[in-house]
């Protein structure tokens, strides 16, 4: 077959709607910015289509009004996780830990781990409170912390319609927790989860910490939560103090 070399690399958009499974026409008033309606489906075939990499994907969907792709595994390990493994991790003197969408922990420092005895993967904050009494029991603030979690999970629900996995996570949980299950049925995204978080410990007592939940810009779906001992009060000076020798567990 005599195939015509080109003076321009790429494909043609002729062939870019063949291979995304979309009419010329509709493709062509895409590029064209008309006001059309774009599923996350179409989406995803166009990046395909033009083998975007993970930034240039996210891009794509945001100038489509979606939300960005989510990452791959590889992805992360390529490029965002090992420069939060070392910020995670060389944050030694608080506890501090990386969530995913959901809740669950992808890295957690030494600090957190045996402060919150979690583990360095695969907990779920959300699951780990309402199913574990032995968990709920270390917050004095327990009814405040609960609906927090509670509308944080449902606000964050928001974000991501078309993900099954924030429905399983209801459903678990409506059978597990009567207590999720109430706060659930209050339908609240803004109840007040306390940035001022205290802690009882076993040994060292109740510990008071600034909670700081920041955002990662190159992985919007991974959430960095810090907890901070308030400084001048005799609960944070334990803090600090267990956070150094990171002793006592849970």
């Amino acid at each position: 077959m005599n195939v015509e070399r080109r003076r321009t690399p790429g494909l043609r958009r002729e062939e870019v709607a063949a291979l995304a499974g979309v009419g010329v026409s509709w493709y062509t008033w895409l590029e064209q910015g008309r006001d059309i309606n774009v599923s996350e489906g179409i989406v995803h075939a166009i990046s395909n289509a033009l083998r975007l990499d993970g930034r240039d994907r996210r891009y794509f969907f945001r100038l489509a009004g979606l939300n960005p792709a989510r990452l791959t595994d590889g992805e992360r390990r390529d490029s965002v996780f090992p420069h939060m493994r070392a910020l995670v991790e060389g944050w030694s003197s608080h506890p501090a830990y990386l969530t995913d969408r959901y809740g669950r922990i992808e890295l957690a420092n030494e600090s957190a781990r045996s402060l919150f005895r979690l583990n360095a993967s695969g907990d779920n904050c959300l699951e780990k409170f309402f199913t574990d009494a032995d968990t709920r029991a270390k917050y004095p603030d327990t009814e405040r912390v609960a609906r927090g979690l509670v509308a944080e999970f449902r606000a964050q629900s928001a974000r991501f319609p078309d993900d099954p996995e924030f429905g399983r996570i209801t459903e678990r949980l409506f059978r597990t927790s009567p207590k999720f299950a109430e706060l659930w049925d209050r339908h609240e995204v803004d109840a007040p989860y306390p940035n001022v978080r205290k802690f009882a410990h076993p040994r060292s007592g109740v510990m008071v910490f600034d909670r700081v939940l920041m955002r990662v810009p190159e992985y919007s779906e991974s959430a960095l939560t810090v907890y901070i001992a308030q400084p001048g009060a005799a609960a944070a000076i334990r803090a600090r103090a267990f956070a150094g020798v990171h002793s006592g567990a849970a």
